[in-house]
Formats: structure tokens, C-alpha cells, sequence
């Protein structure tokens, strides 16, 4: 799901070609980046930390003095703002093996790994599920056993608030809103100014989403460069540090880059656009104000960029609110671009009035009828997600279809009335992913923010079976895995979800059969694995060629 912060620039949507050596990368843009990849993905579920004591740092008395003051400061301005105290995070583990896996019925080995968003230290003020350190949980199959560790991704702001053995750094969505959001950020930049941090580093906390390219396991979130993670020989998990393809990259890239299934190319929303072609080509469409931009998707020509009407407002701090914020008064549109355009000249815009989906699951080509199809989950009310509101939170599975030849947009509800649930992460296929698929396998966010099971719907009648983990279980995203990439039968493979038992306070992995919706197999994992976000898949042959 999302990340602790958006891109907070324009809406720039920017594309780059790029190749070796790798022309220099064009500052403040959005991109897309088509990128060779090396192997299709398999799963794997992993977390990341340091094995190593934290130094503590050394300051002379100018910044000792200035760190006392600064942490009075904040003390009193945060004194009364944790409302809500956080259970215990997971703590990290090392690998454990010959784990139990129960009631085997055909599952053949694979590795799983998922991405959580777990605070290191009790949050001093306020706190959204969005805010979390970035952990990897990680779980092998191997030999009929299987192993699973636990690693937090050490990432510049972990490394350096365990050294100081507190939360230093802002949260973006618990913490900056509001007067109180204006005086933390002014103290973050004093400290930078003694040097009592260092933010040049990058500040993000690696928490959102998960994929394996060339030759690289990337953690990611919006607000930092992606961070790559080594698994090890033992399915333990290594932080690497943070990725830039090769010099390609020097901003943010959102959590959900999409990888195209037959040409091997990874596209990502950022401030750039990559494709290993040799030249650099770049598309920019300024928006009068930052759009939050979780998600975008790609049919097998174009690329699919939203811009919808949650927004960012730095003034609403100002005024004592978030800065995330609806904007009533804007449409909503969706981009549609070539994917290999080299300006925006030929950008089409669509209007899909008061829609607003924070994560597109698929979109794909309908040329008889010169529309795109793009399937989502559309909610209301739209920030709710951000500012904590009080009405009932609807995510409606939703076919929307953009006319590339009038103009116009028509949407609908895929679910029958009596069938609705609200559907929030998940996945179809991926082998098939920007083409048009049948099957969507979709976790049931019900009791929000908890996740009780998963749906897998038919996109093209409506119908709907589900899975759910049973009493006062609950889970994160199903995560879709093909028996066979060949297989003609798009529901050909198993669908693997985390799961923790509220009552018995015991975690296990449950792998069902995509086909028949039945339990197949599940492996009692030793600690919690608390609720989480997305993630991937990687197979043996790739892990053995990790770069």
C-alpha cells in the first residue's frame, strides 16, 4: 500500500531513455524508466537490519549544547501529542530452518518475500501506518522445509536514529501537519544545521513495495531512492544501500514500478523516465499543484498516469491541517502516453470525474473500440486514508474505460451491489500484466485497516469467491504465484498471504490454491509478522545471480 510520503513536486510525468554509460539524468521531472530486466521474478519474503552495534556519535560541546536544546524544544512541543501508543514491533531474526510446513497437497518450493512498516522506536508524537522503518520478512522453501528471517532495511534514517537511540527524523504523514508539522521540520533542519543529523543521505524509510530486477532486490518507498537488499546464501537478508541505476536515478521513484512481462523493461513514476535505448527523451506535463501519485499502470504501447484530486498544500500547514488534502474543485484525468514517447506533445489527457484509485491493479488495449481499459479501486472518501476521517471508507473494484477517440470516460463497479467489500492490495498475474486478464486477487480491507482475507473476482462477469483466514486472523496482500509462467490457465498457481492470529498472538504463511480457493499448505512461522504492504517473488536461478 502506500508509502510515509508522495512525490511533493508537480505533476511532471518525464521519460528517459538510457543506456551504457547513461546520459546524465534531467532534475526535477517526473519519469518512467523502461529498464532491461534480467529474469522474471519469483517469491521470496524477506527484512532487513544491521547485524553490527551502532556507534554512538561524537559531538563537540557547541553541538552537545545544541542538541539539548533542540530536544527540550521538542519534548515540550510533542508532549501531548502520542494518542495512540503502538504494540511492540517485531524485533529482527535471524534465519530460522526446518520450519513445519502442514498439509502439503502439491505445492512445489518457491521463496516469498514481503515488505512491512514497522517503527524501530516508539513514535514521540504522531503516527500513521504509513510511517513505519521498511522490514523484509523472507520465506524460503527449499529440500520440502522451509526457513524464514526477518531483517529490517537499513536505510540512512534507521542507521542513523539507532546510533542516537531515538526517533529523530519527521514522519511525513503522522507528524507534518499542522503548526506543530511546521515546528518539527524546523527543528530537523537545525539539527542538520549543527550536523547533529546528516539528511543528504536520503531520508526515506524503504517501507512501501518490493521487486526484483536486474539482478537486484530493491526495497522502496516514494521518498528516497530504492534501496537494494542482498539475500544471502542462507535466506538471510543483507541492505546494500541505496540504487540509483547505475547513475540513472537521482530522485525518489514511487513504490510500484511496473515490469513489463515481455519485453523485460521496468517502468517507474519518479522525477525521471528510463529505457536502455541510448538516448535520453523526456515528456513534462506541469499540473498547478503537486499531485499524491501512489500508482500508475501500462498497457503493451502506453503508459497510464493519473491525476487526481488528492493533492498537496504545504498552506494547509499553515493553517493548522494536513497537507494532504482533497481538492473538490479539481477532475480528475488520466494521462495516456506512448511508452517510448520523446515529448508530451502527444500526451492524451481523459477526464474520470470524482475518481480517485490508489492503486491500479491492470490496464490493457482494446483497439476495436480505441479504448483503454484500466481497472482499479476507486475510493471515498479520498484522503481518508491520510487525515484519519471519520466516514466509512469505501474501495470499490472498478473498470474505468478511457475513449482515446472522444475524449470521454465511462466507470463501473466490477462487484454486483451485494457482493461489495472493500478491495485494497493485491495483484493479477503478473506474466500477464498490460494485457487483459480475467482474475484479480485482492485483500478484503474489512475491518479497515485490518485485512480479514482476499477476493479473487472475475473481471469480465462480476464474480466473486473468497478466502478468509479465519476468527481474529488477519493478514496482509495476497501475493499471486504461477505454477507454470506457460501455463495457459491465468489462475494456474497458488496465492500466499502472511497471517497472524490475534488470539493465539502466533504468525503463519497460508497458501491457497488459486484455482479452487482452497488451503493448501501453511508454515508456522517463529515470531509475529506484523501487518504489512506489498511484495515479490524470486526464484532460485535469480537468487543464485544476484549482483
Amino acid at each position: 500500500m502506500a508509502t510515509s510520503t508522495s512525490t511533493t513536486t508537480s505533476l511532471l510525468p518525464h521519460f528517459i531513455s538510457l543506456s551504457n554509460p547513461p546520459p546524465p539524468p534531467q532534475p526535477h521531472i517526473k519519469h518512467l524508466l523502461p529498464l532491461k530486466a534480467i529474469a522474471a521474478p519469483q517469491t521470496t519474503i524477506t527484512k532487513s537490519n544491521s547485524h553490527s552495534s551502532p556507534s554512538k556519535p561524537q559531538w563537540n560541546i557547541i553541538q552537545k549544547a545544541a542538541a539539548m536544546a533542540l530536544e527540550a524544544i521538542e519534548s515540550a512541543l510533542t508532549a501531548h501529542e502520542l494518542d495512540h501508543p503502538l504494540p511492540k514491533t517485531a524485533d529482527p531474526r535471524p534465519v530460522k530452518h526446518k520450519l513445519p510446513v502442514a498439509e502439503k497437497s502439491g505445492f512445489h518450493s518457491r521463496d516469498v518475500r514481503e515488505e512491512w512498516s514497522d517503527p524501530l522506536f516508539e513514535p514521540v508524537a504522531g503516527h500513521h501506518f504509513f510511517d513505519g522503518d521498511g522490514m523484509i520478512h523472507a520465506v524460503q522453501f527449499k529440500d520440502g522445509s522451509a526457513s524464514y528471517a526477518c531483517r529490517f532495511t537499513e536505510t540512512q534514517r534507521l542507521v542513523q536514529e539507532r546510533a542516537l537511540g531515538r526517533p529523530i527524523f519527521p514522519k511525513a504523514i503522522g507528524e507534518l501537519h499542522g503548526h506543530s508539522g511546521i515546528a518539527r521540520l524546523l527543528l530537523f533542519y537545525a539539527r542538520g544545521l549543527f550536523k547533529l543529523v546528516d539528511h543528504g543521505q536520503g531520508t526515506g524509510v524503504a517501507n512501501a513495495g518490493l521487486v526484483y530486477f536486474n539482478n537486484r532486490l530493491l526495497a522502496m518507498s516514494e521518498d528516497d531512492l530504492p534501496y537494494h537488499v542482498r539475500v544471502t546464501p542462507n535466506g538471510d537478508l543483507k541492505t546494500v544501500g541505496r540504487y540509483n541505476f547505475n547513475g540513472q536515478l537521482k530522485s525518489t521513484m514511487i513504490a510500484h514500478p511496473k515490469l513489463d512481462p515481455v519485453s523485460g523493461e521496468l517502468f517507474a513514476l519518479s522525477y525521471d523516465v528510463f529505457k536502455k535505448t541510448g538516448r535520453s527523451q523526456q515528456t513534462s506535463n506541469p499540473s498547478s499543484e503537486p499531485t499524491m501519485m501512489h500508482d500508475f499502470a501500462i498497457t503493451e504501447k502506453f503508459v497510464i498516469v493519473p491525476d487526481q484530486q488528492v493533492v498537496f498544500k504545504m498552506s494547509e500547514m499553515i493553517r493548522g491541517g494536513s497537507p494532504v488534502v482533497y481538492d473538490k474543485n479539481k477532475v480528475a484525468r488520466f494521462g495516456v502516453l506512448d511508452k517510448y514517447a520523446e515529448d508530451a506533445t502527444k500526451m492524451k489527457w481523459v477526464e474520470v470525474p470524482d475518481c480517485f484509485c490508489f492503486h491500479l491493479w491492470n490496464a490493457w488495449e482494446e483497439p476495436e473500440t480505441d479504448e483503454i481499459v484500466v481497472v482499479g479501486s476507486c475510493m471515498t472518501p479520498p484522503d481518508s486514508i491520510f487525515n484519519e476521517c471519520d466516514e466509512g471508507l469505501k474501495s470499490i473494484l472498478s473498470e474505468i474505460r478511457l475513449n482515446l477517440k472522444t475524449g470521454k470516460s465511462t466507470r463501473r463497479p466490477i462487484m454486483s451491489d451485494e457482493d461489495q467489500v472493500n478491495l485494497e492490495a493485491g495483484m493479477v498475474n503478473r506474466n500477464m500484466l498490460g494485457r487483459k486478464t480475467r482474475y484479480a486477487y485482492l485483500a478484503i480491507a474489512e475491518p479497515w485497516p485490518k485485512v480479514s482475507g482476499f477476493a479473487k473476482v472475475d473481471l469480465f462477469t462480476g464474480e466473486v469467491k473468497k478466502f478468509f483466514y479465519g476468527d481474529e486472523k488477519y493478514g496482509g496482500e495476497p501475493l499471486f504465484l504461477p505454477t507454470d509462467p506457460n501455463s495457459e490457465a491465468e489462475d494456474d498457481g497458488y496465492i500466499l498471504a502472511f497471517v497472524h492470529d490475534e488470539k493465539a498472538w502466533k504468525s503463519e504463511l497460508q497458501i491457497v490454491n488459486a484455482k479452487t480457493m482452497n488451503l493448501e499448505a501453511s508454515v508456522k512461522l517463529p515470531s509475529r509478522v506484523p501487518y504489512g504492504f506489498h511484495g515479490t517473488f524470486i526464484g532460485a536461478k535469480d537468487l543464485a545471480n544476484q549482483a
